[in-house]
């Protein structure tokens, strides 16, 4: 059995173990590790199997941090989806899905009025999210095609009229 809850102390070790087996690069584990001591607030869920016999054992991530927007306005913040990792052996399981709908459900009870995500144009919408560009908002890569840079707001009345660039954490800036 699956279960998806905030990440503890405890689990650190284990989530970087599932972004470098993911990746095959430390690249994303490095990034978590740093937005978890330089990013406020973070959203940092894992998805743990419960063994039959007993125990658990973290098998997914995903973290959502903080992004801006640079507008003429005084933009609301919103946070952004990265990096999300499941263990190989795990993938294709439905565990990215849960991860994304509980810190989707978490994000839009605590107000947050948009989540952008730079992913998988073929994957993403089933979520609710859509091309940026249709809300006026833009990736500060330029190389990242329209259709992989997407939104989801949760509130439309602070995102009225909202539009211009959409920054992440500067520790993204080294991966891509």
């Amino acid at each position: 059995m699956i279960t998806i809850r905030k990440e503890g102390p405890e689990d650190v070790k284990q989530i970087r173990r599932i972004h470098v087996s993911a990746f095959d690069t430390s690249t994303e584990a490095d990034i978590v590790d740093q937005l978890r001591r330089s990013a406020d607030p973070i959203l940092s869920l894992v998805a743990e199997e419960v063994r039959h016999g007993g125990g658990q054992r973290i098998v997914g991530h995903l973290l959502f941090s903080p992004v801006a927007v640079d507008g003429p306005q005084d933009p609301p913040a919103g946070m952004g989806l990265a990096p999300m990792a499941v263990l190989p052996e795990y993938q294709e399981k439905g565990i990215g899905s849960a991860l994304v709908r509980h810190g989707l459900d978490i994000l839009a009870e605590g107000h947050c009025p948009f989540i952008i995500v730079l992913g998988h144009p073929e994957y993403y919408p089933r979520f609710g999210f859509e091309p940026a560009s249709r809300h006026g908002l833009h990736c500060q890569w330029k190389s990242v095609p329209d259709a992989a840079f997407m939104v989801k707001i949760l509130d439309g009345d602070r995102m009225a009229g909202v539009g211009g660039v959409v920054r992440y954490h500067d520790l993204f800036d080294a991966a891509l």
